[in-house]
């Protein structure tokens, strides 16, 4: 599909999802959701896209979900949609690759949400994160109530979730809700200097490491080890491990050249 509010651009094995609403301070639409569900399934698959950013722009990474939007829709409404609202914030957290948010400005709401769904935050000085939406009678929807007492623990998420209050981007480092804080200009260099280190390591190592330590969370600690010890075995199976190893044999660690395989 075509997409006018979601942009991808590829290079040197980098992929920048970009959202692109601005009259809208990338308010997040249903037609931004299925543009979104549609640009993660494109990098989750293209073998040529080692690691993936995640930018709304310079000025607003994404204000919200798109209240006007919602507005009109009744409970049945909601029903038929929620599981596009919830699919697009979970696309980007399945993508297979590393994958970082660049924040600058505004990650409210449905954009808090999705800045959540990548695998680390970096956020500009002026970057304003938070779950407002108890402030419009509503709760979050997009994994808000269930991404965020993961990354900063029960009582500060409970604190957020139950006032709506804004956070700066030095109390988001201090709870763990962002990774660092760089100066607005440097957010997204600095994402994508972060992304190009993946270029050439082992994919399908990257790709166990993610799925073990996300689906890891949602299990009890046992369940999370038998997990990966499914994918340490797996790796074997690789030709990147061969090489791997036989690299550090003969060469000492940090010198293998990996083909992905």
């Amino acid at each position: 599909m075509s997409s006018e509010f979601v942009q991808l651009e590829v290079a040197d094995s980098v992929a920048t999802i970009r959202l692109d609403r601005p009259k809208a301070m990338n308010a997040i639409s249903l037609q931004v959701q299925a543009e979104l569900r549609a640009v993660a399934a494109e990098v989750s698959e293209r073998s040529d896209v080692r690691a993936v950013v995640l930018w709304g722009g310079e000025k607003v990474f994404a204000a919200g979900n798109d209240v006007k939007e919602m507005a009109d829709m009744s409970y049945t409404d909601m029903v038929d949609h929620v599981e596009g609202v919830q699919g697009a914030v979970t696309a980007i957290a399945r993508i297979p690759k590393p994958v970082v948010a660049a924040v600058n400005g505004y990650a409210l709401g449905g954009g808090c949400e999705l800045a959540m769904a990548a695998d680390v935050r970096f956020a500009a000085e002026n970057a304003v994160l938070g779950q407002p939406e108890v402030l419009l009678g509503i709760i979050p929807g997009a994994g808000g109530t269930q991404r965020l007492p993961r990354l900063v623990g029960p009582s500060k998420a409970k604190d957020l979730l139950f006032t709506g209050r804004f956070v700066k981007a030095d109390e988001a480092l201090a709870i763990g809700l962002v990774d660092r804080v760089l100066p607005a200009a440097d957010v997204y260099p600095e994402a994508l200097a972060w992304a190009a280190r993946f270029v050439n390591a082992a994919p399908y190592a990257l790709r166990a490491i993610k799925e073990s330590v996300d689906r890891g969370l949602e299990a009890d600690l046992e369940t999370g080890l038998q997990i990966e010890r499914q994918h340490f075995a797996a790796a074997f199976a690789t030709e990147d491990s061969t090489a791997g190893m036989r690299s550090f044999i003969e060469s000492g660690p940090g010198k293998a050249t990996f083909e992905g395989r």
